[in-house]
């Protein structure tokens, strides 16, 4: 039951700070974009589906593909949220 509570903590907070991520961003016709996007849709259905170690995943993994954008130059990301990435 602990390890339940606890993925579920991780995977809201998560979904919280790509909910903040997203919404600070302008979508963009790129791939990579685009699978940040998904795992990010992923998360969130199994977020609702209370499979919360595979939202964290999905949420982790979308984080990264949103990471690898900003290092590309294909993103960009408000100043308060820098923090976030590994740039």
């Amino acid at each position: 039951m602990l390890f339940i509570s606890m993925c579920k903590a991780y995977a809201e907070r998560e979904m919280n700070r790509m909910k903040t991520i997203f919404q600070s961003l302008e979508p963009v016709d790129h791939e990579f974009y685009r699978f940040a996007e998904n795992y990010y849709k992923d998360g969130l259905h199994f977020f609702e589906k209370e499979m919360f170690p595979e939202a964290f995943e999905a949420f982790i993994i979308s984080w990264a593909y949103l990471d690898v954008c900003l290092k590309l130059g294909i993103i960009n990301v408000p100043d308060e949220l820098r923090h976030y990435f590994t740039v």
